[in-house]
């Protein structure tokens, strides 16, 4: 019966003890309880810090909100509009986003969208209703049909995917809602011209907020990413560089403060595919910002951006070699630290040197690339050349020796194990113990094979002897090839610099400003991805 009342839980102490673990439920959620406002306080504040324009769109869509708001709450105009005003306060939630761009876009998309739809309904229901009040509904139907389909095949046309998505979906959502409706509804030309009315006045209010107060542009959105990009990879290189050849000891990696100098560099660069794609898509709905009619090579900034995240792949593979398994001796690094960290100082320079050239609209400077870098590269690779033995090692044959017999070993004991014949089948008790107890053997083997396997390829790798080495081979070769992928960058920036016209290069605006030391995390600001979301049309 004790037993019985212990599995049921009501002993006296399993009955204490479920109490004991409620309170502290209980106080734990009363604490977080009273942590919440001012963790809440705290994020809010944040989002506004790192980017004040937040506040400001905040407070447009809010006074927007408001104006189309007067249509209900003034009578006069409630009595000409009716119910109708809600498409004006559902326009202005749908369309006003935080870039003029996407505004734009959205804006004139709904717009047209909705003309047109709207026309067409008409054109259909004017036919349907001189046909015949028997052929009306199949006429109303199959143009349902026709013009659903048709609209629907259309975008999946790429260009028009990408362009006027929005305003094909609001096309094919207004002319069915006007075209069914005129089959039931009598006075239905009078409610689409409200409606038409009111998503007019709608887009107009979102297109004044967005271009008149406080403006953001994509343009200029785009064009500050690709400068925070550039110097983004010039401070990530510089500071990996730095931290290979560092003499202190890396620290336990417990948290972002010893990846956010390098990890942030290169992570806007690595993450920019889409945002670039958009803003650029977004930037040509825009007015232009300069006052020749040409048309304004937003496209060249995307093609920076692939360039970008190609040369900021190979900065991960040179991140990646601080965190490597095997690691080269300081002592050995030192050799080699002059030259690497002159290499690295003038890519920095050269990258911040375009960076420049494109947040002041003007070419690069013909020697972007300066004599010092050349003979950087030339002394780094004079002193790989003066340390022969630290990549092919003075006992190269012992050690091909060594591994020969290993492989010859491996490749007997494999022999062994496939020549060995099958036993005859027997029936009685001693075989299957027999059997039994090869197996038992056989799997004790196959575990201690399992443990055993990485200690002793770790004991094989580190057994070499120019090993210590490969590790600074392969952070060197990493190293050249960023110079060498320096050259499209530069590329780019002087094709975009071509095709956006901006101004020639003087002898004074020179950057000769040097990377020394990297900023701390809380000093950076990453672009932050303010596109607007591509939800449902309402």
């Amino acid at each position: 019966m004790g037993v019985e009342i212990v599995i049921n839980g009501d002993s006296p102490y399993g009955t204490s003890a479920r109490l004991e673990k409620m309170k502290k439920s209980m106080n734990m959620y009363v604490e977080k309880v009273k942590k919440f406002p001012g963790l809440a306080w705290k994020m809010i504040w944040k989002v506004g810090r790192e980017d004040p324009r937040r506040v400001i769109h905040s407070i447009k869509v809010g006074l927007s909100l408001t104006l189309v708001s007067l249509l209900y709450l003034l009578e006069p105009l409630f009595e000409d509009i009716g119910q109708n005003a809600i498409w004006a306060v559902m326009t202005v939630v749908v369309v006003l986003e935080f870039t003029a761009g996407a505004t734009l876009c959205k804006g004139l998309n709904r717009g047209f969208g909705t003309l047109l739809a709207g026309l067409l309904a008409f054109f259909i229901e004017y036919i349907a209703t001189a046909s015949g009040q028997i052929f009306k509904a199949i006429f109303i139907g199959a143009a349902v049909f026709f013009i659903g389909m048709s609209a629907t095949y259309v975008r999946f046309v790429p260009y028009i995917k990408k362009n006027y998505d929005y305003g094909v979906v609001i096309f094919l959502l207004t002319f069915n809602l006007i075209t069914v409706s005129s089959f039931r509804v009598e006075n239905v030309l009078k409610i689409a011209h409200e409606r038409i009315y009111m998503i007019a006045i709608g887009c107009g209010i979102c297109l004044l907020m967005s271009l008149l107060v406080f403006p953001n542009w994509s343009g200029e959105e785009l064009h500050d990413s690709t400068v925070f990009k550039l110097e983004g990879l010039a401070i990530s290189i510089q500071a990996c560089v730095n931290d290979y050849f560092s003499e202190e000891e890396p620290k336990a990696a417990n948290g972002e403060s010893l990846e956010d100098p390098i990890y942030k560099g290169y992570k806007a660069v690595l993450d920019s595919k889409s945002t670039d794609e958009t803003l650029a898509m977004y930037a040509s709905w825009e007015p232009r910002h300069s006052r020749y009619c040409y048309r304004f090579p937003w496209q060249q900034y995307v093609k920076l951006g692939a360039v970008l995240r190609h040369f900021g792949y190979t900065v991960v593979a040179l991140h990646g070699c601080l965190k490597t398994e095997i690691q080269t001796p300081r002592s050995v690094r030192a050799l080699f630290k002059d030259p690497c960290i002159r290499v690295a100082r003038e890519v920095s320079k050269a990258l911040m040197e375009l960076a420049d050239s494109v947040s002041k609209r003007r070419q690069c400077s013909p020697e972007v690339l300066s004599d010092h870098l050349h003979e950087a590269l030339q002394d780094l690779d004079t002193a790989l050349r003066s340390q022969p033995k630290l990549f092919l090692g003075p006992n190269a044959n012992s050690n091909t020796n060594m591994l020969a017999l290993a492989a010859a070993q491996a490749r007997q004991k494999s022999g062994k194990d496939f020549g060995i014949s099958l036993s005859s089948v027997k029936t009685d008790t001693s075989a299957l113990l027999e059997w039994r107890s090869k197996r038992a053997s056989e799997q004790s083997k196959e575990n201690d094979r399992k443990v055993l396997r990485p200690t002793l390829s770790k004991i094989a790798i580190t057994s070499l002897e120019f090993s210590e080495a490969l590790p600074f081979a392969a952070f060197a070769s990493l190293l050249v090839e960023i110079v060498a992928r320096l050259d499209l960058v530069i590329e780019e920036v002087e094709e975009l610099g071509r095709l956006a016209h901006f101004k020639e290069f003087e002898p004074g605006d020179a950057v000769v400003s040097v990377i020394c030391q990297t900023p701390k995390a809380e000093n950076a600001k990453p672009m932050e991805n303010h596109l607007p979301s591509h939800g449902a049309a309402e």
